[in-house]
């Protein structure tokens, strides 16, 4: 297939697009390059032996975005594009609602237009809110505790109605955790604008030398050692969590909406994160506790049963090689990608 990768040049679309040429598929890339650098470009192709066609535009300039589905033969659609941030999404709830739905919306018309019928969508666990049993499972409501979290479950919304109303389109809404690592090159990884707001990347830094320590948000929570559970899942194993769905839907084609979570089904504390990453690199991670963060869940792992069953998907690498792969990228490329 030939497929239209939206945000391919970002953290998880990047690793998403050398998967997908691997797998024998061609990709096109639309980025804007908020979250990204054009730099990741070059080192794509360099790990796929391929030119790799890229399209800087905002996916609300519509007339570029028909232009694109009017000159590329598009067959299918992995959608990435999104602002991401749940902090900035309370201080800037407009832009978020702004750039996340109309970028799908103008997307789906020109599919529509063109007679695109297959897209597998990064959604997130945050649409299963803050009341979800654990393990979370898609059957779950969904419910959010912010804006960006409440523009995905909108999204997904969005999707299943267009889909069962079209009746030709399918959609594969995946609901994934904690994406952390990097790939095994070294070459591409995850490289956050200004301070990161996940945990990997923070610990990287300040293990790099470019931060003076990690705070951690709460050591009194009713786990184990105090801090939160997550569930982190390697970005090279959702990267094949989204070849796999892709995959699926050709094979399903009286399928219309799926919704699949993508982690590991098992809880990491940020103390046993920190403690892993210091052994994987062979540095020390200071860090202090702070108070907790509004809005923090205390345990927060996926039932991953229906991908591994449908899908023939599932997480095989570890938190000790998430370490080593995420150390592997940050002390090659400390400051990150070149400007």
């Amino acid at each position: 297939m030939r497929v239209l990768v939206t945000g391919g040049a970002g953290y998880i679309g990047s690793h998403t697009v050398v998967r997908l040429i691997a797998s024998g598929h061609e990709v096109v890339v639309v980025d804007s390059f908020v979250n990204a650098r054009p730099s990741v470009v070059p080192r794509l192709e360099e790990l796929t032996g391929q030119h790799v066609p890229v399209h800087a535009i905002d996916l609300r300039e519509h007339d570029k975005v028909e232009r694109i589905f009017a000159e590329e033969q598009i067959d299918a659609v992995v959608h990435f594009a999104g602002l991401k941030a749940v902090g900035e999404s309370g201080e800037m709830p407009l832009e978020y609602y702004e750039n996340n739905l109309g970028s799908t919306l103008g997307l789906l018309r020109a599919m529509q237009r063109h007679q695109v019928r297959t897209l597998v969508f990064s959604s997130s666990a945050t649409v299963y809110g803050a009341d979800a049993a654990v393990p979370m499972r898609e059957g779950a409501p969904t419910s959010a505790t912010n804006p960006y979290g409440w523009t995905k479950v909108m999204q997904e919304q969005i999707l299943s109605d267009v889909a069962e109303a079209d009746g030709l389109l399918q959609v594969a809404l995946l609901r994934y955790f904690n994406p952390v690592g990097a790939h095994p090159s070294g070459r591409i990884g995850e490289d956050p604008e200004g301070i990161p707001n996940n945990l990997m990347p923070f610990v990287a830094q300040v293990a790099v030398g470019r931060r003076e320590r990690l705070q951690v948000f709460g050591d009194d929570y009713g786990t184990p050692d105090g801090t939160p559970l997550r569930d982190y899942i390697h970005v090279e194993d959702l990267a094949a969590g989204h070849v796999a769905a892709l995959e699926y839907l050709a094979a399903h084609p009286e399928l219309r909406v799926r919704a699949w979570n993508l982690g590991t089904g098992q809880g990491t504390s940020v103390l046993e994160m920190v403690s892993a990453f210091a052994a994987a690199s062979g540095r020390e991670v200071p860090y202090e506790i702070a108070a907790r963060r509004a809005g923090d869940l205390a345990v927060c792992y996926a039932d991953p049963s229906r991908a591994e069953d449908e899908l023939g998907w599932r997480a095989a690498r570890d938190v000790a090689e998430m370490c080593a792969d995420t150390w592997r990228w940050q002390s090659a490329n400390p400051q990150g990608y070149p400007a």
